[in-house]
């Protein structure tokens, strides 16, 4: 298309771009349009309105066609994505080609010839927008209701009305419960409710979304054959012009796989917990003996001094009873420090990292010396984790008594633990090594794994590492791992620091 008139004045748009976009972009009608569609004002001129006046530019000069450009494709494509309607599109480019003519005016051409040209190309390119436009739109249109289809088939979404009745179900909600929709439609989401779902959890779930929030968490359900399946349920409450709910929405993921392994972990974790009372049982009984022994020889004192024929003084009776007491408040401090390390944590603490590996030295302090093992410890931080203490208390007790096991299968009379702890990026590590000779090659891999044990008596449970992996890692969001040293074996926990 031939623009003769148009062609001279090529080098003064050039010049003057900005001059036209702002002509344009400042008109009342444009503004309205912008703000409707929640179009950014400085985006829109810096990513579309310079690229609009090129394309003009390039129509004029020949150097392109018109329905050849991409940038103007992207152009049409952004704002059928703001939801621009025809006939505001009409208005835009309207007031694109009045821009144009109001800025020759301002330059005193008021040629005919220039106007019918400006025209006549506003025609041909409107044209073609209103072509891809429509084109863009039935292909949106087409997208959505393909994506609608694959959200009814692979989302199970539910909606209710504000008194709980379900609305609408998806086929992937349906296929998950054996229901169809016309068995649903209607009645409330407690056909569905498991009994074992607490009373409280309904309340809050409640509470929550009819007070305008999103509610999120675990759901027991179950299904029409009667068979139980869990779910994380996201409701999202849905609101009218005058912001009342009308209605909510949930969307949900089947979590029954994760629920089941997670059970047969706690199970795992039980049984290591109830050999592990076994050993802490044995364990109290030789913290026990030696003050058994000293409060025997204490009140033996008493009637040898007699028999001896020495006066039984009230100095020896405070001190034999003072003796006594220590020995007996050495005893109820070690049955206090069991039974708390049995109680189970419902909450993570704040706690320190000395004081974590002192509590889990402090139990095995018996062995230790029992078995003439040095035990050293270099500590240079004080630094707290956010943790369930008793599990993780549990854990380095584990490793540390595994490594007990693995000297005394050893000759060697120089029995060596080292604990100590570094920092690394968000993470503060307690490093535990034996100097016992390692971990066969074959078998460091399977270590953490349920029901493994390398003891060469049998003795093991095979539970214990697997125990402290999950509770390292899966409850702590830690990591726990192992290698060989020149010396022996060399266990790593990676707790996140607070």
């Amino acid at each position: 298309m031939k623009q003769k008139y148009l062609e001279n004045q090529i080098n003064n748009f050039k010049k003057n771009k900005l001059s036209i976009i702002r002509y344009w972009i400042n008109k009342d009608d444009i503004i309205i349009i912008l703000n409707t569609r929640k179009i950014d004002k400085e985006l829109f001129i810096k990513r579309y309105a310079f690229g609009l006046l090129d394309y003009y530019i390039d129509l004029i000069s020949n150097n392109t066609k018109i329905g050849k450009s991409a940038s103007m494709n992207d152009f049409l494509k952004y704002l059928n994505k703001q939801n621009v309607k025809q006939d505001e599109l009409y208005t835009l480019c309207i007031g694109f080609k009045n821009a144009l003519l109001e800025y020759l005016a301002e330059l005193n051409i008021n040629c005919f010839e220039t106007s019918k040209e400006i025209n006549k190309l506003f025609e041909e390119v409107l044209k073609n927008f209103i072509e891809i436009y429509s084109k863009t739109t039935k292909e949106i249109e087409k997208a959505l209701s393909k994506s609608a289809d694959i959200v009814d088939k692979q989302v199970i979404l539910s909606r209710t009305d504000i008194n709980g009745k379900i609305l609408k179900v998806s086929s992937a909600f349906c296929k998950m419960n054996g229901y169809n929709s016309s068995e649903l439609v209607g009645q409330t989401h407690n056909l569905l409710r498991h009994h074992d779902t607490a009373k409280e959890t309904i309340d809050d779930l409640w509470k929550t979304i009819k007070s305008g929030n999103i509610w999120s968490g675990e759901l027991k359900n179950i299904k029409k054959n009667g068979d139980f399946y869990w779910v994380e349920t996201t409701i999202y409450p849905n609101f009218d012009n005058m912001k009342q709910i009308i209605s909510f929405d949930a969307i949900s993921q089947d979590i029954t796989s994760k629920k089941v392994i997670e059970s047969q972990q706690n199970l795992l974790i039980e049984q290591s917990k109830h050999a592990a009372m076994g050993e802490m049982i044995s364990m109290i009984a030789h913290q026990w003996r030696q003050p058994l022994q000293a409060v025997s020889i204490l009140v033996q004192k008493l009637p040898l001094t007699k028999m001896m024929g020495s006066e039984i003084t009230d100095e020896l009776i405070d001190n034999v009873v003072d003796d006594v007491g220590k020995q007996l408040q050495y005893m109820s401090k070690t049955i206090d420090d069991f039974r708390d390390f049995f109680k189970p944590n419902r909450n993570r603490e704040e706690i320190d990292i000395s004081i974590i590996i002192n509590k889990s030295i402090d139990f095995l302090g018996y062995l230790l010396k029992a078995n003439s093992i040095q035990l050293n410890i270099k500590n240079d931080f004080n630094v707290e984790v956010f943790v369930y203490v008793n599990e993780i208390v549990q854990a380095i007790i584990n490793i540390i008594k595994n490594a007990c096991d693995a000297l005394n299968e050893k000759d060697d009379e120089d029995k060596i633990i080292n604990i100590s702890t570094k920092k690394e990026s968000d993470y503060i590590c307690i490093i535990i090594e034996d100097n016992a000779g390692g971990i066969p090659n074959n078998v460091i891999g399977k270590i953490f794994e349920p029901y493994f044990s390398t003891k060469t008596n049998k003795n093991g449970t095979g539970l214990g590492l697997y125990m402290c992996k999950t509770i390292i890692e899966q409850h702590s969001n830690g990591v726990i791992s192992v290698e060989n040293t020149n010396i022996g074996a060399q266990f790593i926990i990676k707790l996140p620091l607070q």
